[in-house]
């Protein structure tokens, strides 16, 4: 049994415990005062009718009320001497079958009922084991007694206590036991829960399968949910460990490369070997070298810089941008198709240089691996949005790789070929800028063919 179920069950036990025990004291002690008390006040009750009768209508009224309320009701006159008055009423209760040990009214008494008082007493009948509990009422000349016998509550309360007892007992075995099956039914997903949360603690993504149609069930669900995204969280994490170490290997090659170079072509000018192009091969070295550090720079400010949101035709900024493009893709004998909406439609807002280095990253991208010569580039402005898509041949046969191509780091050449050279930042810094304009973003890979989109919120102007 586990630590929790033996916590609730002795719990349990010692609630059901103190309930008993309190039942007991109540009992002895507060029960036969209360049961006084009731008595009491339901002879005050019938004195009180009593007190509003005629003497004729009383002795007539008076058997019928004895049969009613179950009480005894006797008189005598108070002209009578003590011994006489107290031997009548007597004699009276001894014929309706109450035999008294102990009753006896004194003079006060008896004059205080001349006067036209009421009296109240008790007499305790020891043997008898019964008390006698008698109010006497004053009326016309007579007094009234009428009174009601008390058995003793001790030995009755002793017994009922007794039974209870034993009915306590088999409640308190019975309660354990249900206790236990159902603290079982509750702790043993419970433990279920702990050693799944244990396992994906040390990294061990399970999940746990409880229907119970309860909290605990929700609970489960929502850890195995858990689980899930830290499953994913660990693998990207490690993916993203995995890709740092290749950009650190690789940024490291690529910068001694340049480094190498600028010392031996520095040494060959030191000694008097430079042909005159010396300094411009360090000059590129240098200026290659600073353009791979300014990557790493942009993308670490991305991260927190402001953004300049103004109204921006993007149609526009697509003919600027691609104006700038145009004798590239001639020297690379690249083939562009362009087809956008007219400029008037398409307003945006968005950060203007931003959203341009956006438009480089993928110009850029398109020249760099297009397997066909080709680029194709389309906006296309709809109701709510300004989508923007560029497809160009590639080989797409990972397409696995295509997936983490916005990933820091990632480069889809791993050679690094002087033809696809890059520092892998220029989609990590796109997909950066585009979350910030809260815009949709992805690619599409088809048989040997890629193509990225975005969509930006229309602006109405």
């Amino acid at each position: 049994m586990s630590k929790l179920s033996k916590k609730l069950i002795l719990r349990i036990t010692v609630v059901l415990g103190i309930v008993i025990v309190l039942s007991i004291v109540i009992n002895s002690f507060f029960l036969p005062k209360y049961f006084l008390y009731q008595k009491k006040n339901k002879l005050e009750d019938l004195t009180s009718q009593l007190a509003t009768l005629e003497f004729s209508q009383l002795l007539k009224q008076s058997e019928l009320m004895e049969e009613e309320y179950e009480v005894t009701i006797v008189s005598a006159s108070l002209r009578d001497t003590t011994d006489e008055l107290n031997s009548h009423l007597m004699e009276q209760l001894n014929r309706k079958d109450i035999t008294l040990s102990k009753f006896w009214l004194t003079d006060e008494s008896i004059a205080k009922l001349r006067e036209g008082g009421k009296i109240n007493k008790i007499y305790d009948q020891t043997k008898l084991k019964s008390r006698y509990l008698v109010n006497f009422l004053p009326i016309e000349g007579y007094v009234f007694a009428i009174g009601e016998s008390i058995s003793h509550s001790s030995d009755t309360i002793r017994i009922v206590n007794q039974f209870n007892a034993y009915i306590w007992i088999g409640a308190l075995l019975l309660l354990i036991l249900l206790s236990a099956s159902f603290v079982t039914r509750i702790v043993k997903p419970i433990a279920k829960l702990n050693e799944t949360a244990e396992g994906i603690s040390k990294l061990s993504f399970t999940k746990v399968d409880i229907r119970t149609g309860d909290e605990i069930e929700s609970l489960a669900q929502s850890i195995n949910k858990m689980s899930d995204k830290l499953k994913d969280a660990h693998h990207n994490l490690e993916q993203k460990n995995e890709n740092l170490k290749t950009f650190i290997a690789d940024i490291s090659h690529e910068l001694k490369t340049p480094l190498s170079l600028i010392q031996v072509y520095a040494s060959g000018i030191k000694d008097g070997l430079d042909d005159g192009t010396y300094p411009d091969v360090i000059k590129q070295q240098s200026e290659a070298m600073a353009n791979m550090i300014n990557r790493l720079l942009e993308l670490s400010r991305l991260q927190a810089e402001s953004y300049t949101f103004v109204p921006i035709n993007f149609a526009l900024l697509l003919e600027e941008t691609l104006e700038s493009y145009q004798t590239a893709f001639r020297q690379q004998g690249i083939e562009l198709e362009v087809e956008y909406d007219k400029p008037t439609k398409s307003w945006v807002m968005a950060d203007y240089v931003k959203l341009q280095s956006v438009l480089h990253n993928f110009l850029t991208n398109a020249m760099k691996y297009t397997t066909d010569n080709r680029v194709r580039l389309l906006l296309v402005t709809k109701e709510e949005t300004v989508d923007f898509r560029i497809s160009n041949g590639a080989d797409t046969e990972d397409k696995d790789k295509w997936e983490r191509v916005w990933e820091p780091f990632f480069v889809m050449e791993s050679s690094r070929s002087k033809k696809f050279s890059g520092t892998g930042l220029g989609l990590s810094i796109t997909r950066t800028i585009l979350e910030n304009h809260q815009a949709t973003y992805g690619l599409q890979v088809q048989e040997g063919m890629v193509e990225f989109y975005f969509s930006l919120a229309l602006l109405r102007r």
